[in-house]
């Protein structure tokens, strides 16, 4: 079974940023569109950002708009989401997907696979 692999996450204090990056060494993930989702603690998961390969596209949930941005390195087989300005509510364990087939989508069901997640706190 093909996996991702998400990273990067941590504590920070609400202003600071970071970065996460998604890869995997399973297949070549340029050629995939690639998002990223979020999970709190007794919430549903919530799309954040993609970018696809098949339409060129990238978009970004308003909730997280202009504070977040995805973008790709490694001739886009690394993903990444910048995160700046973070704040108490962008706490989450967050997820990197990615599918061969689909447009840059904000639904969780398109998407075939998946990373493990990585923890994301922000607090004074």
């Amino acid at each position: 079974q093909f996996q991702l692999v998400d990273s990067g996450g941590g504590l920070v204090q609400p202003g600071e940023s970071l970065k996460l990056s998604c890869t995997t060494s399973d297949f070549a993930l340029g050629s995939y569109t690639v998002a990223w989702f979020r999970q709190a603690p007794g919430k549903e998961r919530e799309w954040v950002s993609c970018n696809g390969v098949r339409d060129g596209l990238t978009r970004v949930a308003d909730s997280v708009k202009g504070r977040f941005a995805i973008n790709r390195d490694n001739a886009g087989n690394t993903a990444h989401l910048q995160m700046n300005s973070l704040k108490p509510e962008d706490s989450a364990i967050y997820y990197c997907a990615a599918d061969l087939w689909v447009h840059c989508d904000g639904s969780d069901e398109v998407y075939k696979y998946w990373g493990q997640g990585t923890q994301v706190t922000v607090s004074p």
